[in-house]
C-alpha cells in the first residue's frame, strides 16, 4: 500500500519535537527537527537532513556539527535557520567548542559531535555524530514543533 507524503506529513506532525539548530564551521547552519540520542557508551546521537541541503554538505564536508538546542524565546532564530537566506549569521555573536563549529548564544544547551557515521534513510541522511562536548546553557523552556507550527511545554 502506497502511503501518500501530504498524509504521512499530517499523521506524524502529532508528534512534537524539539528544535535544534545544526551548525558546522565555516559558518553554515540549518533548522532540524529530528534529533535523538542513541547511545551512552559511547555516546552517540543522531540528526536527519534532507539529502538535497546545501548547508548539510557543508556541514557534512567539515567532519563535525554542533547541535544547539533552541529554547521558547527563539522562534526568530529558528526561522532565520530554516529560511533561504545567504548569511544565517548575520548579527548572531556565536562561540565555539572543542569541533570549531558554531555554539548560538541563548540556546538552552549544545551538543558538540565528529561525524561517526552517514547512513542512508531514503531522502534524508542518518547522520550518526560521536559527542565530545556540551553543556547546558540554560533553563527556559525548549522550543517546539507540533502539528505544522510552533508549541510551548508546560510542566504539570
Amino acid at each position: 500500500m502506497a502511503i501518500d507524503s501530504g498524509e504521512f506529513r499530517r499523521v506524524l506532525g502529532h508528534f512534537p519535537t524539539g528544535v535544534m539548530v545544526v551548525t558546522g564551521a565555516g559558518p553554515v547552519g540549518m533548522a532540524i527537527g529530528s534529533f535523538a540520542s542513541v547511545s551512552l557508551d559511547p555516546p552517540l546521537v543522531l540528526f536527519c537532513p534532507g539529502k538535497g541541503s546545501g548547508a548539510w554538505q557543508a556541514i557534512q564536508a567539515t567532519g563535525s556539527f554542533c547541535a544547539n538546542i533552541l529554547g521558547e524565546h527563539q522562534q526568530d532564530v529558528c526561522a532565520t535557520f530554516a529560511s533561504p537566506v545567504d548569511d544565517r549569521f548575520a548579527g548572531i555573536d556565536w562561540s565555539t567548542d572543542v569541533t570549531g563549529s558554531p555554539v548560538l548564544p541563548g540556546c538552552l544547551g549544545h551538543i558538540d559531535c565528529d561525524i561517526e557515521a552517514v547512513l542512508d534513510g531514503g531522502d534524508h541522511d542518518i547522520v550518526v555524530g560521536r559527542v565530545r562536548s556540551l553543556s547546558v546553557n540554560g533553563d527556559d523552556r525548549p522550543l517546539l514543533f507540533f502539528k505544522g507550527g510552533y508549541g510551548r511545554y508546560e510542566e504539570i
